[in-house]
């Protein structure tokens, strides 16, 4: 039987956002911005669902006088990140 896969992830832009994270201890809102390609306001809008989901922590800083948005993958973040993967491969393995 097919396992259901996590529609918060199953967007392309989410699942990039989150697969960037699981890499890096942190990533600001710039180096998101550059590595998926995305709009600044489409990224904006992604990055508030899966927080308010709980799949990553934002901290909204300064360095100097710039603001500053951090992101980090929180651990319901992970395993809902491994359930998508493990979900996703009962589709490729039947």
């Amino acid at each position: 039987m097919l396992k259901t896969l996590d529609p918060l992830l199953h967007s392309e832009l989410r699942l990039g956002v989150m697969s960037i994270l699981l890499g890096v201890e942190e990533a600001d809102f710039v180096f998101l911005r550059q590595e998926t390609g995305a709009t600044a306001g489409n990224l904006s809008v992604q990055l508030d669902k899966l927080q308010k989901a709980g799949y990553i922590a934002v901290e909204k800083t300064f360095r100097g006088k710039m603001p500053c948005t951090l992101c980090r993958i929180t651990e319901e973040g992970i395993r809902a990140f491994e359930n998508y993967v493990e979900a996703l491969r009962s589709y490729i393995e039947k």
